[in-house]
């Protein structure tokens, strides 16, 4: 983590220059060189936090996704929005200890800047790696363990996008939210979930329970409206386009295997 890395900075730092003070105070008294050594001592044990989330790059262009998604919403989108989310997450958290954000968001509702804004950097770098161009998504598709996890628990896979779509429509996730598909704790249900703002299925209180989400989208206006207007049901209809199912994949089996959430860059 970027906190060792910091931390490691400031002991090599620290006790260089701390070193370097002994030698030129040989003529210190002894409790001017004990205040110096507890000074370097808060200097490492303290607590380094500030900017310590980030944007991540996206794994393809701006303009990778079109038609699909247009190129002028993903750079906005990723550069202005989730930006301000992650800016915002680095103020709420100035001065605490370094987690991963995965790990704030369980208790995410006790805290509404938390909520809010680590929600929303990990529903938007969630949401980011889960995408491909088309022509590489449309090459993948739902394993065999996923597939029939899938038939389970909603009685086909086309069963399941009509439901999502639905979970998706205006009048279900009324003005902004997120649509997901999830893993129960058992890890044995798959279920269709939408939340409001930027709470997810991992926030305690949210849902009747925990979940651990493998597939999202985001249906807030700012991530259509350039190209889709009012449209949203265009917009989701056309986002199965650009799914990479590798990387739902790939999340369904950590989920299932591990009963935890999937982690996220940044």
């Amino acid at each position: 983590m970027k906190l060792a890395t910091t931390v490691s900075a400031l002991l090599v730092g620290n006790a260089a220059a701390f070193s370097m003070s002994m030698k030129s105070d040989t003529g210190a008294s002894r409790r001017d060189i004990l205040k110096k050594g507890a000074a370097f001592a808060a200097g490492i044990a303290a607590p380094v936090a500030a900017n310590a989330y980030v944007v991540p790059d996206l794994p393809y262009a701006f303009d990778a996704l079109e038609p699909y998604i247009d190129a002028p919403t993903m750079k906005i989108h990723h550069d202005k929005h989730h930006a301000t989310y992650v800016t915002n997450i680095n103020k709420a958290t100035e001065g605490k200890e370094e987690v991963p954000v995965l790990d704030l968001m369980a208790n995410a509702l006790e805290a509404t800047p938390v909520r809010n804004n680590g929600g929303g950097h990990y529903n938007h770098a969630f949401f980011w790696d889960e995408l491909a161009p088309h022509d590489k998504a449309s090459k993948t598709k739902p394993s065999a363990a996923l597939s029939a996890m899938i038939d389970k628990s909603f009685g086909s896979f086309d069963e399941m996008k009509a439901k999502f779509e639905a979970q998706a429509a205006p009048g279900a996730v009324f003005g902004s939210g997120w649509v997901w598909l999830a893993v129960n704790q058992k890890g044995d249900e798959l279920k269709i979930l939408g939340t409001p703002n930027q709470d997810n299925p991992l926030m305690k209180g949210v849902c009747d329970e925990i979940y651990l989400p493998i597939l999202g989208l985001d249906v807030w206006e700012h991530a259509y409206y350039l190209k889709y207007q009012n449209r949203r049901p265009e917009y989701v209809s056309n986002w199965w386009n650009v799914v990479n199912w590798d990387k739902v994949n790939e999340n369904f089996d950590y989920v299932v295997a591990n009963h935890v959430g999937v982690s996220v860059r940044g």
